[in-house]
């Protein structure tokens, strides 16, 4: 009886799991990447103003 194959619903939900399993997976990385490309845009930005903050400073004092 141990060598029986499951039946066809257990097979289909397990392949249902995998699936999951898999999306889940993939929004992760997809989250991940997300998050560093916000904090290279955050790190762009930051200097950005710092240096339009420098050529302004420069400029009311001139």
């Amino acid at each position: 009886m141990a060598d029986e194959t499951p039946p066809p619903a257990l097979d289909r939900i397990d392949r249902a799991i995998a699936r999951i399993e898999a999306a889940v997976a993939e929004r992760d990385r997809v989250a991940e990447a997300a998050v560093r490309r916000h904090a290279v845009l955050r790190a762009r930005i930051e200097q950005a103003v710092a240096t339009l903050d420098d050529v302004i400073a420069r400029g009311e004092g001139g």
